[in-house]
């Protein structure tokens, strides 16, 4: 489909109108000149050489030619198909369990964090390998689909974590499942998952769906975190170790049974997590042992450009204008170097910046992000209000760490932009950068703005779900902090209210009359407790559901 490249730059073809009403000013300025002449003889042999149609030529194709310059420098293209990439390689699902058993430290610095590293170091040796993720616990989600975005897939990975899924448990069979909705069934491609867990339920279904995925041909291997006898699991939310509703000291075990029945069952191997580098090595002479096989993927889209008929058209239109009489031929001149002088520099920077942006893509490909950054601000600089460069510089301030200049470059690619699936990823990337720096309420504004211009958005839709918990559990804290007094407030209140209490008057009754109504209490108070121990039943009791 037909469309602009630089559509900013059409802003230019406002000044048409301002050019058609300027003409028909002129036009009638000349007719009332005239008229106060007096003479009609006299105008006619003033005017005798002038031509009013040659004058309206004249006019319509300089303005035709302003416009097209105008559609020229916005870059007219239209797709000439998608550059076709041929890589050899497997397509690989990573299933990552982010339960809070995944906290615990028999691991250090924790089970999770070495799963993580255990999936990047796969990654980095499978460079021609499609790559997809899920993370579960009480549910499984679609982190990532498959793609050969590596880039993409680790600032995913890095964000993983059990705040992402408000269920709590350890689903296998699910995830499982969703791993093998994630494969395209219509890829000639082999398949393999990789399943990271410390087993910490046993789910009865796991090896049923292993059974489907394998009669689909696809491989399961699994990895197991932890120890058998078990460890503590740290609550990042207390900064003490998880109690059961007994209070006592929840201990989580790996169950490697489960897990080693998993991978026989799909084909592949089990593996105690030992080091990053043994495991990872193991997995990967496994997937290169299942073969290879070439698939093609569209990563870059390629156009074809149209700018340089529009211009020639525009340049052609301007030279028969100057051949016309009417006018000087000198400020013909100047007006058509100008104008020429004016479109070969918006295209000269047009075409540089889109070239240093090109060199800071492959810089940012290969993680160095000084220097993509680098890049994309010498793009920036050559073109001002280029989206994809403040864009793609939001994108590596991010992976450096450097989330509100990100945020900033994210806001800069919004208010350049007139394409709203440009918006649409900004605002969702802004989303992640406030989530990643705790700042929830941005982070709930960006989310919204992002499914206001792509309802389908889902990603946008689960992360906005994700930070609205986060919040309410925020909130919820704030008002149990709120409700605790001050204990010198409290101790004041009490003093005020005995200050405000009547003072006993001296008793006008006597001893003896004082003791016998006391015993009579007494006696009256053990009637009515042996009355209660009577009828007090057993309480009901009600075990929690497991969070962890």
């Amino acid at each position: 489909m037909l469309h602009f490249q630089y559509i900013e730059y059409l802003i230019a073809l406002a000044a048409v109108p301002v050019v058609i009403m300027l003409y028909f000013f002129l036009v009638r300025w000349k007719k009332n000149a005239a008229k106060k002449i007096g003479d009609p003889k006299l105008v006619r042999q003033l005017t005798v050489n002038f031509s009013s149609k040659k004058f309206l030529l004249k006019f319509i194709l300089f303005t035709t030619a302003f416009a097209l310059c105008a559609i020229a420098v916005a870059g007219l293209v239209i797709p000439d198909g998608s550059q076709k990439i041929n890589r050899r390689g497997i397509d690989i699902m990573f299933a990552l369990d982010v339960s809070k058993s995944m906290l615990a430290q028999d691991i250090k610095p924790n089970r999770l964090e070495r799963a993580k590293q255990v999936i990047t170091r796969i990654i980095n040796k499978s460079p021609d390998d499609r790559i997809g993720l899920i993370v579960f616990a009480g549910r499984a989600y679609l982190q990532m689909p498959m793609t050969i975005d590596h880039a993409a897939a680790k600032m995913y990975l890095s964000s993983a974590s059990p705040d992402d899924i408000p269920t709590q448990g350890t689903v296998i069979s699910q995830a499982l499942k969703m791993c093998g909705a994630a494969f395209n069934p219509k890829d000639k491609t082999y398949k393999a998952v990789v399943l990271l867990s410390d087993g910490e339920d046993h789910d009865k279904d796991a090896l049923k769906v292993v059974k489907q995925l394998t009669g689909d041909g696809i491989i399961v291997n699994t990895i197991g975190f932890g120890s058998t006898q078990g460890a503590p699991i740290m609550d990042p939310e207390t900064n003490t170790y998880k109690t059961d509703d007994k209070g006592n000291m929840v201990i989580s075990k790996l169950n490697e049974e489960e897990l080693s029945n998993i991978a026989t069952k799909g084909n592949g191997i089990y593996q105690h997590y030992s080091s990053t580098d043994e495991v990872a090595a193991n997995i990967e002479r496994k997937l290169a042992g299942i073969g290879e096989t070439t698939i093609s993927d569209k990563s870059f889209e390629s156009l074809r450009q149209f700018f340089q008929y529009v211009l020639a058209l525009a340049l052609l239109l301007l030279v028969i204008e100057l051949f016309i009489s009417e006018k000087k031929k000198m400020v013909k001149k100047v007006t058509v170097t100008g104008l020429s002088i004016f479109i070969l520099c918006s295209t000269s920077f047009a075409q540089s910046a889109k070239n240093e942006i090109a060199k800071g893509n492959e810089a940012y490909k290969n993680n160095e992000y000084d220097k993509a950054e680098n890049l994309y601000k010498e793009a920036q600089k050559l073109d001002e209000k280029n989206t994809t460069a403040s864009y793609n510089i939001g994108n590596t301030l991010y992976r450096k760490e450097n989330l509100d200049e990100a945020v900033n470059s994210y806001n800069n690619t919004i208010k350049n932009s007139t394409e709203n699936n440009t918006k649409q990823k900004a605002f969702y990337n802004k989303g992640v950068a406030y989530q990643k720096a705790n700042k929830l309420p941005e982070c709930i504004v960006a989310y919204k703005n992002a499914l206001l211009l792509n309802p389908a958005d889902e990603d946008a839709r689960q992360n906005l779900q994700r930070a609205l918990m986060e919040q309410k559990k925020k909130e919820n804290k704030k008002d149990n902090k709120d409700k605790k007094q001050d204990p010198k407030k409290d101790q004041k209140k009490d003093q005020q209210k005995k200050d405000s209490e009547p003072k006993p008057q001296p008793s006008k009754i006597s001893k003896q009359d004082a003791e016998e109504k006391l015993k009579s209490l007494l006696e009256k108070e053990k009637a009515l407790q042996d009355k209660l121990h009577k009828m007090k039943g057993a309480e009901p009791s009600n075990t929690p559901e497991k969070d962890w």
